[in-house]
């Protein structure tokens, strides 16, 4: 009568086994460690680029997009003058008022610069508000760099507050030397809760 003996498998076999086992685990953690990092790469795309919505604030997120870095000083061009132009309505639905208390500005490019918007809750209840840029000439939208806005958030304004809302910007030096008007727009709109910035417009 024969004896079934157990089946062993050779050492070959299983160091191929343990090498096998050692690459799954290695390409979990990979898994694991690249989905944390898609959140925070995303923020900081959509910061730097504006898509689905967001701003960049280079004021947080400094140099290419990176935390925790300050912005680069921009040179400026003392031989050119550029008119800026600041604008600002309110759309229907928000019983605000709102207007620039600088209407105009004749600055260098490079130079730092801070204007104030004054908006007002005309009624009788707390309302959310959200502010969209709009720059034309749309060529010159991306040389005018906004690095404090407060159009990054939205503004919760209580029944009958009044509120200065503070700008901080760069016309840079490449824009087109053609170009000696830039006009900047604010249009307010009723939002209902905390949801994602509207994408600027050009």
């Amino acid at each position: 009568m024969e004896t079934s003996q157990a089946h062993h498998p050779s050492p070959a076999t299983a160091r191929s086994s343990r090498t096998l086992v050692v690459k799954l685990l290695l390409l979990v953690v990979g898994a694991f460690a690249f989905a944390f990092a898609l959140v925070p790469l995303y923020d900081v795309l959509c910061a730097a680029t504006g898509f689905n919505g967001k701003t960049g604030n280079p004021g947080k997120l400094g140099v290419g997009g990176i935390a925790g870095v300050a912005p680069a000083p921009s040179r400026i061009d003392p031989g050119r003058v550029v008119t800026v132009e600041f604008t600002g309505t309110v759309m229907p639905g928000l019983p605000w008022e709102m207007r620039p208390l600088t209407t105009s500005m004749d600055l260098h490019p490079g130079e730092l610069h801070m204007a104030k918007f004054l908006v007002h809750n005309s009624s009788d209840r707390a309302i959310v508000g959200q502010a969209v840029p709009s720059v034309s000439p749309g060529q010159a939208a991306q040389h005018f760099e906004k690095l404090d806005c407060f159009c990054f958030s939205q503004q919760t304004l209580a029944p009958g507050e009044s509120r200065e809302l503070p700008l901080t910007f760069i016309v840079k030096p490449e824009i087109d030397e053609k170009i000696r008007t830039v006009t900047l727009s604010y249009a307010f709109f009723n939002v209902d809760g905390p949801k994602t910035a509207p994408k600027e417009r050009e």
